[in-house]
């Protein structure tokens, strides 16, 4: 084994299988990406059953293409990094099974990375591959404590991180109470009759509309009695009780939801948006129907009323309102110096818009990963797994998927 640095990451925590090899956490070899889109847009979202099937097909030649991509064989590794959570408890398997079999084989250490570490690691990685490291003033604001916003499908999570002594600890500070950001996106895509993943189509079609059309509002989460202090049973990862967590930190996506669908059937746009899923539907012998939605912005924009249109710009101005008023009041009550915005909704435009607004307005960096590092990827966890090996922080033999894992 060559002490070169290299790291083979692996990330199979939902619908994508990824392979990456990164060089010291600082440059990235080679990045390879096989999505399942197509295999779970016919049911509007992802179907874990379906998910970990995909990821068994694809895990070896994902691997494999990295490895070819990047120049190297398993012998020149120095390790291997692999997802063990959260995220779906089938598709994390098959990742682990893989890696722990290659580690084994090559007798290379296993590094264990949570997914969500991998998703704020996006942006350091980014960071060291556009050189800002090389600017005094940027390397020394590096080292000082930034506040991660993770936002994704499955994920709306605030944490600080904190360097220490190489690596970086992280404490939560405010996580949605029920559905991601993300979630919400898919679920109002889905019943307005668009594609999935519905972030990149109401991104599209957002800029089409009058964001102030329709007056969302959101209300402070405030914490319930009847839980005591319990966490709330999300499909998010375990935290630190709910009661511990200051409630202007906290989000709530699954009232906007309610409110798209109220909205919808009180202005009678329900056929519209029923018509706009079932144009193109195609049958299957006469006996399966299987509804494909429109494939195309432009075909989309035909399909959509004005106010459609109007409609999904106040519904995405509002949710980034909501994301932006929480995540700058927490860095300045922290005093964070610096924001680092990642995850599959950090490729929005108009977030990234109105984040990188705000914080010139504030005086206050705010970071993105490149957006093929915002979605799910391999090379994050690479990343994320340099600190672990320079300070011999290995898996155990036991290591097994943890679908609900913290982050800490």
């Amino acid at each position: 084994m060559k002490e070169n640095g290299l790291i083979l990451g692996i990330e199979t925590s939902c619908d994508e299988t990824a392979a990456a090899i990164v060089e010291r956490g600082t440059r990235t070899l080679a990045s390879v990406v096989a999505s399942q889109i197509a295999t779970h847009a016919r049911y509007g979202g992802v179907v874990p059953e379906l998910a970990s099937r995909e990821h068994l097909r694809a895990i070896v030649p994902v691997v494999r293409a990295a490895l070819e991509q990047a120049g190297v064989t398993a012998a020149d590794l120095n390790a291997i990094a692999v997802t063990s959570g959260p995220g779906l408890a089938g598709a994390l398997l098959v990742g682990i099974t893989y890696a722990k079999a290659l580690a084994f084989a090559q007798e290379l250490p296993l590094i264990a990375v949570n997914h969500l570490e991998g998703h704020i690691h996006a942006v350091l990685l980014q960071e060291r591959e556009d050189g800002a490291a090389a600017d005094a003033s940027i390397s020394r604001v590096a080292e000082e404590p930034a506040l991660a916003l993770v936002v994704s499908g499955g994920h709306t999570h605030l944490y600080l991180a904190r360097p220490a002594n190489g690596a970086w600890r992280y404490s939560l500070v405010g996580r949605t109470v029920d559905d991601a950001a993300g979630e919400a996106y898919d679920k109002v895509a889905k019943l307005l009759g668009l594609g999935y993943p519905g972030g990149p189509w109401i991104d599209a079609l957002a800029r089409f509309g009058d964001p102030l059309a329709v007056p969302f509002a959101f209300a402070q989460v405030k914490t319930k009695a009847h839980l005591a202090g319990k966490t709330p049973r999300t499909k998010a990862a375990k935290t630190a009780p709910i009661a511990q967590l200051d409630p202007r930190f906290m989000f709530s996506f699954s009232g906007i939801k309610t409110a798209v669908l109220r909205y919808v059937e009180l202005n009678r746009m329900r056929p519209e948006a029923e018509a706009r899923a079932t144009r193109l539907l195609t049958e299957n012998g006469g006996r399966e129907k299987t509804v494909r939605p429109p494939q195309m912005q432009e075909e989309a924009l035909a399909l959509c009323s004005q106010a459609t249109l109007d409609l999904v710009a106040s519904f995405q101005h509002a949710v980034v309102g909501d994301l932006m008023k929480k995540t700058f009041a927490a860095a300045e009550v922290l005093s964070a110096a610096r924001i680092l915005v990642t995850g599959g909704v950090a490729a929005n435009r108009e977030l990234r818009a109105r984040f990188s607004a705000e914080g010139a307005r504030r005086g206050l960096n705010v970071a993105y990963p490149a957006l093929a590092l915002s979605t799910d990827n391999a090379a994050m966890i690479a990343a994320a797994a340099w600190p672990r090996l320079a300070a011999g922080e290995f898996a155990s033999d036991d290591l097994t998927a943890d679908p609900s894992l913290a982050l800490k």
